[in-house]
């Protein structure tokens, strides 16, 4: 009796959108696709072979991320994000994470001090080995460990918030020995001042940190 084939089972719908909406995020930071053009349902449909659901729930999440905009009587198109938008954004983000920053190193666990500071030795390690994308995955679970910590949801939501923002700007930045070094480094400057119990401290690394980042971020834009 032969074997029964092999069928196989098509990506989850929301899968297919989250794919989607990074094709199109790529294509808007590098500029293939430029401010003003439309993104288009059954032209998107065609290109991506998929129905209209999965083409919303991408249109959805770009317009969540700032990169298109909804226009009365033209539907979603790629936004205009100039370089001062960018700064803007990051200012936000600096601001953001040095408050959350400060509260966190009053309100931090035993526990909660104990897993970062394990986070932060296990990246240390992944920046000695070159592993760059598990260095970028461990980097937005330490900042996260860091919103977290203030045990206040509406400075988690409003962190996460801007983070996606600024999440398809920041993609593929840390992965090179140099800028994942220095990464490595303000962590250490942000870790110590959180065991020490020290607000402002821990504020103020946090403040430069993401300053670093938006000049990494700026410099590969000219």
């Amino acid at each position: 009796m032969p074997a029964p084939e092999e069928t196989q089972t098509p990506a989850p719908r929301k899968l297919q959108g989250t794919v989607i909406a990074e094709q199109l995020e790529a294509e808007i930071v590098s500029g293939d696709l430029t401010a003003g053009s439309k993104l288009d349902e059954l032209s998107l449909v065609q290109r991506f072979g998929v129905s209209r659901t999965p083409i919303r729930e991408a249109l959805h999440k770009l317009v969540a991320m700032s990169l298109a905009e909804r226009m009365p009587f033209r539907g979603v198109v790629v936004a205009n994000i100039t370089r001062e938008r960018i700064e803007q954004m990051f200012e936000a983000m600096g601001e953001m994470e040095a408050m959350c920053g400060r509260l966190a190193a009053d309100r931090m666990t035993i526990g909660e001090r104990a897993e970062i500071e394990d986070l932060h030795r296990a990246m240390a390690q992944m920046a000695q080995r070159g592993e760059f994308e598990a260095y970028e995955a461990a980097n937005t679970e330490f900042h996260q460990r860091i919103y977290d910590a203030t045990h206040n949801r509406d400075l988690i939501e409003l962190s996460n918030a801007l983070r996606l923002k600024l999440a398809p700007f920041r993609k593929s930045q840390l992965r090179n020995d140099v800028r994942m070094e220095v990464s490595n480094e303000e962590h250490e400057a942000i870790v110590s001042a959180l065991l020490d119990h020290d607000p402002k401290r821990t504020e103020n690394a946090l403040r430069r940190h993401l300053v670093s980042a938006a000049r990494e971020v700026l410099t590969r834009m000219r």
